[in-house]
């Protein structure tokens, strides 16, 4: 089981940890709804240690990130920005999601944790024809900022002037790498720095007011952020216009090829199904695998939860096309209304349905 250079320190904090794709993480540190409720009312930090860090060097990173993505790494061609994008195979189907960040000297993927195996492999294999080098990052750590107050909570520690920074914009600071980006729809930073120093910067933010997070808020919380989880709401068989991915083909440059674009193509006038957001305001707790039916179809629940900040289930679902906003959903021998909308069902604080 791999360990990151946290873990002590969940264990004093009295974590419950769990197997995490090959990881011992967090998964609470007491209540999982309270933890919620802070990263909305306040600020939470998590350990995201786990997620696979690649460094890129050599002549043509440009050109090769142009050529491994669907979205267009031309956006971020200034230094200081990031740029989310999923990961595709020949077929356009969905082989992780990511985020590309232009640091100035050189560029960095992070990816997810279960699949750092077969997306290491993949960047070798894709960058054979280009002059690129992939370095895995083993002697890196991730500390998520999250939060309304998650700016102030930098301040207190001597981190300043953040709030000149837009969404996804990034910088380096003392030889750390601080992105303004998260998982759980809320203010936030993400924080990539040495090992040496991720348990001093850890206690840090503790000292100074910020509450350790486990990753079972982490779930809650991008379920509401409309954000999908790799592996539960999309994988290799779907492709991202049956995702809610749509806005990441880009495709205004038509001289781009890139891996999955003819794939793409093609599905895009077959696509029937789409991704969507289930609300059941009875009691009930919506589940993946569920049957949801409509008037033109039905469709399957992918993540679902119980949901703190709104007080009853909220799930993402696939869901053939041509709903009127109205389905059923079956649970165990019970059939309930359920309404379908397009997610995110909250933004930095603000209830959205």
């Amino acid at each position: 089981m791999n360990k990151t250079t946290l873990f002590e320190q969940h264990k004093n904090l009295g974590a419950k940890m769990v197997d995490f794709g090959g990881w011992s993480m967090p998964i609470n540190y007491g209540s999982q709804i309270n933890e919620h409720k802070v990263v909305r009312s306040d600020v939470g930090i998590f350990d995201v240690s786990h997620m696979s860090i690649f460094d890129l060097s050599g002549s043509e990173q440009e050109e090769f990130l142009k050529y491994l993505l669907p979205n267009d790494v031309n956006k971020i061609k200034n230094s200081g920005r990031a740029l989310y994008s999923p990961l595709l195979n020949n077929d356009g189907g969905i082989l992780d999601d990511l985020i590309v960040y232009n640091l100035g000297t050189h560029y960095r993927i992070i990816s997810n944790c279960a699949t750092r195996s077969q997306n290491h492999d993949w960047f070798l294999k894709q960058s054979k024809n280009y002059d690129v080098k992939i370095k895995l990052m083993s002697d890196l750590s991730i500390v998520a900022i999250q939060g309304p107050n998650s700016e102030n909570i930098l301040d207190k520690i001597g981190i300043y002037n953040l709030n000149t920074m837009s969404d996804f914009d990034v910088k380096i600071y003392n030889s750390s790498m601080i992105a303004k980006t998260g998982y759980t729809g809320e203010e936030g930073f993400e924080v990539v720095i040495d090992n040496s120093d991720v348990e001093s910067f850890w206690m840090d933010l503790l000292e100074a007011g910020a509450s350790p997070i486990g990753l079972g808020a982490r779930d809650t919380l991008r379920l509401e952020a409309g954000l999908n989880l790799y592996g539960s709401d999309m994988d290799i068989n779907n492709n991202p216009y049956e995702s809610n991915l749509a806005w990441t083909i880009d495709l205004n440059d038509k001289n781009r090829d890139f891996i999955g674009k003819i794939a793409l193509e093609d599905i895009k006038k077959d696509t029937y199904k789409e991704l969507k957001g289930i609300i059941l305001r009875d009691k009930g707790i919506l589940r993946s695998h569920q049957l949801v039916e409509h008037k033109a179809g039905n469709g399957e629940i992918l993540s679902g939860s119980y949901s703190p900040s709104f007080g009853f289930s909220i799930a993402f679902a696939r869901l053939d096309k041509g709903h009127n906003g109205e389905g059923r959903v079956k649970i165990r021998n019970n059939e309930f209304k359920v309404e379908i909308v397009s997610p995110p069902f909250m933004k930095k604080g603000k209830m959205l349905i």
